[in-house]
């Protein structure tokens, strides 16, 4: 499929990769309100297949985080923990700049090796059920640093700095306060991909809306659920995970 930098490129899919597509923002929209993150981390290796540009698909990914997070904390915005946002930033976003700018300069081809090593990366540890933990200083920050640069560049880092922030966040707080996270750094990468003249692909996020939010209520109505079993949930993720990452690494 030839590339064709503008707003309507959505439409230049045949509609196998429409409903393929459609199919995928449906999983996003659930992962990113049933869990809190993930959207991304479990939507954009998938969307790969579909289309092998990850400078399309992030934009769409990261309006729709923006929608969906602003309906979400639209009520809930008092009940954020604003301290550690403040002061886990000044690592995250430093980083996150440093991973837009290599989103934008390097080879597409090193990108996919990138996303799909990193998505291989989590897929096993689902499946092995090993969490990353910090229990130091030192590891907050490393884990905070590394990723928001993997934030910046794919969009994936959320696992990484989720595991500081369930250490320092009320559980109560803890959705919310990831949503503004995940606000900030959309909004950074965004705004950067503006100022440098990158195709936003604006309209295609609109077209594939209606299916996220699709997505989005059913994960926001599964969510104590999927909390609840959240280790068989991550298992299952993780085995499928794997092959998709395989797969995405053996055609590169």
């Amino acid at each position: 499929m030839q590339a064709i930098l503008d707003n309507t490129f959505l439409l230049q899919f045949d509609t196998q990769a429409l409903v393929y597509a459609g199919l995928v923002f449906i999983w996003t929209g659930f992962v990113r309100s049933g869990l809190g993150f993930g959207g991304a981390a479990l939507g954009l290796p998938i969307m790969l297949f579909i289309y092998d540009q990850p400078l399309f698909w992030l934009p769409v990914i990261s309006f729709h985080l923006l929608f969906f997070s602003s309906l979400t904390l639209r009520t809930r915005i008092n009940d954020v923990d604003w301290g550690y946002i403040k002061q886990s930033g000044i690592y995250i976003i430093p980083a996150a700049l440093a991973g837009v700018f290599g989103l934008l300069n390097l080879p597409n081809e090193w990108l996919l090796l990138f996303i799909y090593g990193i998505t291989l990366l989590y897929a096993c540890m689902w499946l092995l059920d090993i969490n990353i933990q910090s229990n130091h200083a030192w590891v907050d920050k490393v884990l905070l640093t590394s990723g928001g640069y993997v934030a910046g560049t794919s969009l994936t880092g959320a696992p990484l700095m989720v595991a500081v922030y369930m250490r320092h966040v009320a559980q109560s707080q803890l959705r919310n306060t990831l949503f503004v996270l995940w606000f900030v750094l959309v909004t950074i990468k965004l705004t950067t991909f503006a100022v440098l003249n990158v195709d936003l692909h604006f309209f295609s996020s609109l077209l594939l809306l209606p299916v996220a939010a699709i997505g989005h209520i059913a994960g926001l109505k599964t969510h104590d659920l999927i909390l609840a079993n959240d280790q068989l949930f991550r298992r299952i993720i993780g085995g499928v995970l794997i092959i998709i990452s395989v797969l995405g690494l053996a055609y590169q």
